[in-house]
């Protein structure tokens, strides 16, 4: 079951889209101490990012981010505050590269 499910549409391209998602996965795992496994496709690309208690993945595509992710039982109770923080970020990374 999928906790938080974000999805974002770009006209960014897969290039650019990769190089944003390399920055999204640096900034997740210094700021957020996320484990993260960049595995790359020749039309999508994913990360899988896990800690204690959150694990999920983003998927990158020419047009779209989808963000999935399972909270565990003590972090299911910050869950609104958790999504609007991750929306936040990505609309941020988003924007800052259009």
């Amino acid at each position: 079951m999928t906790d938080i499910h974000l999805q974002r549409e770009h006209t960014l391209g897969f290039t650019a889209a990769r190089k944003l998602a390399n920055e999204w996965l640096e900034q997740a795992e210094t700021r957020l101490g996320l484990t993260c496994e960049y595995t790359e496709g020749a039309t999508s690309d994913e990360i899988s990012f896990r800690r204690a208690g959150v694990e999920g993945t983003v998927q990158i595509t020419d047009d779209r981010f989808v963000l999935d992710a399972e909270l565990g039982f003590l972090w299911s109770a910050f869950k609104d505050k958790i999504e609007t923080e991750v929306a936040r970020n990505m609309d941020k990374l988003l924007a800052r590269a259009t």
